[in-house]
């Protein structure tokens, strides 16, 4: 029997040593480098916030040099283990734990921060629920979903097949709807794209047409 969410952390784990190679330059420089800047428009500075699949914890630790009281976790062990290191002080920590139970109280953080987790989960409605759990009563939540133009969809693209594969894309609107059905109000949103995108044009088109040019789609969500 396929147990989705232990393939899950097999994958990352054997990934982790990649990913840290990359992941300081993906939040400096590339495609995640618009996210803190975003949030920090609607999240104020000493804020609780959780980062959901932090990954070897670069992005947690850049909202702890940003201001907030930052908690990261992750279905890897690996990759905590990289996260692990980046720990200086008590207003930053990381645990393994899984999304789909996240081992906190309810209405616990001021804010959460998810990017590129949900298409990793088995049923993102479920995990979407989780995490408005432990929000506070209107807190904000930023979410990055993968555009049309992400090469990482190609993970799911054996499903096709009839294959298991533990990666479940979607389409920003899609993500969009799921949010609003279930208790989110979006606040904002904003797309990060490839070179060749002249991001000033696409900011004139229709949000339908921005979204279909994306690398990533960030939304701002709040808890209603």
């Amino acid at each position: 029997m396929f147990k989705w969410h232990e393939q899950a952390q097999q994958t990352w784990d054997k990934g982790a040593e990649n990913w840290h190679k990359s992941s300081e330059n993906m939040w400096e420089t590339g495609s995640r480098s618009t996210i803190i800047p975003l949030m920090q428009q609607f999240v104020p500075v000493g804020s609780y916030v959780l980062d959901v699949g932090c990954g070897d914890g670069y992005g947690t630790y850049k909202l702890h040099e940003a201001g907030y009281a930052a908690v990261g976790i992750d279905l890897s062990e690996h990759m905590i283990a990289f996260a692990q290191k980046r720990v200086k002080d008590k207003k930053l920590s990381f645990q393994q734990a899984d999304l789909k139970a996240l081992p906190f109280a309810d209405n616990n953080f001021d804010a959460v921060m998810v990017v590129n987790v949900l298409e990793w989960t088995e049923n993102p409605w479920q995990a979407l629920l989780e995490i408005k759990r432990v929000l506070k009563p209107h807190g904000k939540v930023c979410i990055a979903i993968l555009g049309p133009t992400a090469a990482p969809r190609s993970y799911s693209y054996r499903r096709l097949y009839g294959d298991h594969v533990v990666c479940n894309t979607m389409m920003p609107w899609e993500f969009k709807k799921l949010a609003q059905e279930n208790g989110f109000n979006v606040l904002a949103g904003q797309g990060v794209y490839k070179r060749g995108v002249l991001e000033k044009e696409a900011k004139q088109m229709p949000e339908e047409l921005q979204q279909a040019l994306s690398f990533l789609w960030l939304f701002i969500l709040e808890k209603q």
